[in-house]
């Protein structure tokens, strides 16, 4: 729906900031592939990495065309009548051709990724080294073929819908951290 879409770059940015998947998805030999990936933002551009050995990263860093999407799901939204349920979301898709990163963005790139699962773990925990750097492939898209959709509120229903003896209304759905489950396999005095 037309209306849903919001071509604002705080908009965008707050889902994306909120998010900690998108879906990639190019044509690769004919086929559509989509795989979801972490990711991260720095200004206007979106980082996504992955083994400098897959094709599909390959192929975008070659310039195959790219869609990133990234959805938030807020709430169910229940309606008295089944053609009216629906979902209350915000997404961002961006299009555009993903460049290789090299160098000290590469590493900035790795920081933001980090950093993104969980702040100031970049501080704590040991930088990748030459071989593991060489074998991930960090890809960039710039945010300039972007728009977001955003659906809230109670479900949309016909009015002679109002008066049947059907619960309506919304289910709200969160991601919350729970309870940290530590690695007891080496030194566990640090917690995280």
């Amino acid at each position: 729906m037309p209306e849903r879409a919001r071509y604002d770059v705080e908009t965008m940015n707050a889902i994306l900031d909120e998010a900690f998947v998108c879906r990639l998805a190019t044509i690769l030999d004919g086929t559509p592939i989509v795989v979801p990936t972490m990711f991260a933002r720095i200004g206007d551009v979106i980082y996504v990495h992955g083994s400098t050995g897959s094709r599909m990263l390959q192929a975008l860093s070659e310039g195959a065309p790219a869609c990133v999407e990234v959805t938030l799901l807020d709430g169910l939204v229940l309606a008295r009548s089944a053609m009216h349920h629906s979902m209350n979301y915000r997404s961002v898709i961006a299009y555009g051709t993903l460049e290789e990163v090299h160098g000290p963005e590469k590493m900035r790139a790795m920081e933001a990724l980090i950093e993104r699962i969980e702040p100031g773990r970049w501080m704590r925990v040991r930088r990748p080294n030459r071989k593991e750097l060489a074998a991930t492939k960090i890809l960039s898209l710039v945010l300039t073929e972007a728009s977001a959709k955003v659906r809230t509120g109670m479900p949309i229903e016909e009015p002679s819908d109002l008066e049947l003896p059907v619960w309506a209304g919304v289910i709200p759905l969160v991601i919350a951290r729970g309870a940290p489950v530590a690695d007891d396999r080496g030194i566990e005095a640090l917690a995280r």
